[in-house]
């Protein structure tokens, strides 16, 4: 037992140390708390990142932490250049805002020891998911280590990044200049997010006329860090110094490639003789065959390949690629139909409420967990929209361990059966009754609570619950007088 406990005391010391030394003394520790290290991102997934939350109202957030330890190699002119790229991508992403894109809650603030800035909550970054586990704490997090990407996440995902580059090419009038893995974030949800403005070109022309986007030339002398990842960079930046939004259409059929190899680029570059490395694989790209890009699903092959293509004229746009049938997955349209849930009006929430419990079978349970169940929740706060939602809610909970339940469910149930509108749905001979699930256990929740015999709720559900008894199945039914809840 002592031994565990220090272990314990341990592993509590080297993580506070860690968030120290990072952190210290930069004022964005004044309005936040920073905790663990959880993932790594950013070009090079040179940030790391640190739970947090906001001392003022205990807001989540994500605490985004570049240590210049990092650069103690680099000569001074070197350091101010790595700095000055790294500030313009985190203040440019603080301008922008789109739900595709990356939410800043605290701007950039740079100390002696390192820049940090807040974020919404973040789970990981994709290439952290993918493998790529640089700049990451040890023991490797669990739940990097062990993460799953579903078909309907990758799917949804892709499809939010292509949204989010639609959004830069037309609205903004801007390319990115490096979509990478490391650039895309999963959010404590799992909705991916584009970051990583280091290198992000705005056109010069006025907005009436056709964008135009000038380019730098590759200077290998820069540091890397000063640099684009040249394993995602369309051909074009280096063999003819030219860019457009097409350019990052290229790299984002690269990342689509990485997506469905483990991470793999489809090219390695070598950095030494860049200008060689890419004339092969120009060469290579102009004959791309059937068996390079075997892992990706037929469905999607050949929008891969043409996004891959040499000709930038050739590759999709991002509006396109939001329209291919690829992405015309019942997963990935409900996921993108919470998403846009706060623009619907309660005629059509209630008629896609009805449909949901054929759909959730379908669905992957962390996905469920993760991106559906707090969606369905926040509802709860609509009284016209509960008897639709609950029958929901409570399926969730038949697939819950016992834990997950009282975590994540039982929070939210309480307050909703304290609400007077509809009647119909909660009150039957001005009894409240509250829906439960897990007989077995249900004890150990409120040690208060008198259960009714499992018969009687059976005999009464209809009774008590007229408009939502069809949804409901005697597994999951069990009633107990909620006064305590008064």
């Amino acid at each position: 037992m002592e031994s565990m406990l220090n272990k314990l005391k341990s592993t509590v010391t080297k993580v506070t140390a860690d968030v120290t030394s990072a952190v210290m003394g930069n004022p964005v520790t004044r309005e936040f708390d920073v905790g663990r290290h959880i993932a790594s991102g950013g070009n090079g997934l040179a940030w790391k990142i640190f739970n947090g939350t906001k001392k003022s109202t205990k807001q989540e957030v994500a605490v985004f932490v570049f240590d210049k330890k990092l650069i103690d190699k680099f000569q001074k002119f070197e350091k101010d250049q790595i700095i000055d790229s790294l500030k313009r991508g985190v203040q440019q992403l603080t301008r922008l805002r789109h739900p595709r894109l990356l939410t800043v809650q605290h701007p950039l603030e740079e100390s002696r020891d390192c820049l940090a800035f807040c974020t919404e909550p973040v789970c990981a970054s994709l290439a952290n998911v993918l493998g790529s586990w640089d700049n990451l704490p040890s023991p490797l997090p669990s739940d990097i280590k062990e993460y799953k990407l579903y078909d309907v996440e990758t799917k949804y995902g892709l499809l939010q990044v292509s949204e989010g580059l639609s959004f830069l090419h037309s609205s903004v009038k801007m390319v990115h200049g490096n979509i990478t893995p490391e650039n895309i974030i999963l959010n404590k949800s799992g909705v991916w997010k584009i970051m990583g403005f280091d290198f992000c070109i705005q056109s010069t022309n006025p907005s009436e006329q056709e964008p135009k986007f000038p380019c730098k030339e590759w200077d290998p002398n820069l540091p890397s860090l000063c640099l684009p990842n040249p394993e995602y960079l369309a051909p074009e930046y280096i063999l003819s110094v030219s860019c457009e939004t097409a350019s990052d259409m290229y790299s984002l059929g690269a990342v689509m490639y990485a997506v469905f190899n483990k991470g793999k680029p489809i090219f390695e570059v070598n950095k030494q003789d860049i200008y060689k490395s890419f004339s092969r694989q120009l060469d290579q790209l102009s004959r791309l065959s059937s068996s390079t890009l075997q892992n990706i699903p037929e469905e999607v092959r050949e929008h891969v390949k043409l996004l891959l293509n040499v000709a930038p004229a050739v590759r999709p746009d991002a509006d396109q690629m939001t329209k291919i049938p690829f992405f015309d997955d019942v997963g990935a349209m409900t996921l993108q139909y919470f998403d846009s849930l706060f623009q619907r009006d309660n005629l059509q929430k209630s008629q896609f409420f009805k449909g949901l419990p054929k759909v959730l079978p379908k669905l992957p349970k962390r996905v469920i967990i993760q991106r559906i169940l707090p969606c369905l929740t926040s509802e709860f706060v609509n009284p016209d929209m509960v008897p639709f939602v609950l029958p929901n809610v409570l399926l969730i909970a038949e697939e819950c361990t016992k834990e997950e339940y009282i975590r994540l469910i039982l929070p939210d149930l309480g307050p909703v059966f304290k609400q007077q509108e509809p009647i119909q749905c909660f009150f039957s001979e001005k009894s409240l009754v509250v829906l439960v699930p897990f007989y077995n256990f249900i004890h150990t929740v409120h040690h208060q609570a008198n259960l009714l015999p499992k018969q009687w709720a059976l005999n009464h559900r209809k009774q008590i619950f007229p408009s939502i008894s069809l949804s409901l199945s005697p597994a999951i039914l069990v009633v107990f007088l909620g006064l305590y809840l008064c």
